[in-house]
């Protein structure tokens, strides 16, 4: 059993001990889309009901996925092609503005976060559902590093029809690649759907980024932050309305070579993996607090411990948490009040 399985297992678990699973008029659906496990959670619906709200959802997780794939043919992959070939590609108004927002958060992280690496994350293997314990051509890295590829190369037209906008690239090096980002939006996605349908209480989870609506009975959803190197939870939390947690880690997608581990956060800066972290969690509030959850956890981890808590700063983050290569965990005081530690032996550190 891999760790995003036993994430799922211990998520559900949680919630049953919560409520009491006796009593628990849940409906339950799990799905593998954006390379990963989803599952969504709807409590005390008609089952036809969550059924059908349910489905719709997973039907724009699928759509979200073909629509932004960077690798296969898509609406995404068809603009890289542009680009390589000093083209511009026309984009509907709804991937434009995607690419708008993930430019906003790139700029707002002074880059750490970047989508416009897809090239660096090619040569390390991450494109695949599989990848080999093989180390990338290190000229191959330096040329792609030279070239500084970044969101604020993109420039953006209206297109001729009127419905659409034009996207070219200054730089032909940029290769976008949204996967730190689609996640969050298919979150606030499914959230907005649900909604739609009449369902006010709900989990939803795309990889152990997860969102909630209303509560799970007369309690808020509980959910568990994953251990990066143990099975089960580090800590625990409450997750009430309108907030999402995001995890990045180093855990399930990477290889070692000589003993090292090289995980698929690439720092845009060095087009190495980034060292001497294993996880990054933190809690988002609100308006788009899905999307939220996602691309904003890459600078804190790729910031590492000396840099993640100006990185969680200007991305306005308030409840983070860093856990370092040594296992100890460095988190806000806003954090650690959202937070019931498994084990209370756990080394921690509170910085302001």
């Amino acid at each position: 059993m891999n760790i995003i399985s036993r994430l799922f297992i211990f998520i559900t678990a949680l919630c049953l001990v919560a409520c009491g699973k006796k009593e628990l008029p849940i409906y339950e659906e799990q799905g593998y889309v954006f390379g990963t496990l989803v599952e969504v959670s709807v409590y005390g619906e008609d089952e036809g009901k969550a059924k059908k709200a349910v489905a719709s959802v997973m039907r724009e997780f699928q759509r979200l996925h073909d629509l932004l794939h960077a690798w296969k043919p898509s609406e995404l992959s068809d603009l890289n092609a542009a680009f390589a070939a000093g083209e511009s590609r026309e984009v509907t108004p709804e991937v434009a503005a995607m690419l708008k927002d993930a430019a906003q958060l790139s700029a707002q992280s002074d880059g750490l976060f970047n989508p416009s690496i897809g090239g660096l994350i090619k040569l390390w293997g991450f494109h695949a559902d599989e990848f080999k314990a093989v180390l990338p051509d290190e000229k191959q890295v330096a040329k792609l590093v030279a070239a500084k590829p970044q969101m604020s190369d993109l420039d953006f037209s209206p297109a001729r029809d009127g419905k659409g906008e034009l996207v070219a690239s200054r730089n032909k090096s940029v290769f976008l690649d949204l996967g730190g980002y689609a996640k969050g939006v298919a979150l606030d996605r499914a959230s907005e759907l649900l909604g739609q349908q009449g369902i006010h209480n709900a989990l939803i989870n795309i990889g152990g980024n997860v969102l909630a609506m209303g509560q799970h009975g007369d309690r808020a959803w509980r959910i568990g932050v994953q251990h990066p190197r143990k099975p089960g939870p580090i800590a625990t939390m409450d997750l009430h309305d309108g907030e999402a947690i995001g995890t990045s880690g180093d855990y399930q997608r990477f290889f070692e070579v000589g003993g090292k581990r090289y995980c698929h956060l690439i720092d845009p800066r060095s087009g190495q993996p980034a060292q001497g972290v294993q996880a990054v969690t933190i809690l988002t509030h609100g308006l788009h607090a899905g999307t939220l959850s996602d691309g904003p956890s890459k600078p804190l981890f790729i910031g590492g411990k000396a840099g993640w808590r100006e990185a969680a700063r200007k991305m306005n983050l308030t409840e983070a948490l860093l856990i370092d290569s040594d296992g100890v965990v460095h988190l806000t005081a806003a954090m650690q009040k959202r937070l019931k530690f498994t084990d209370q032996a756990t080394i921690r550190k509170i910085e302001p």
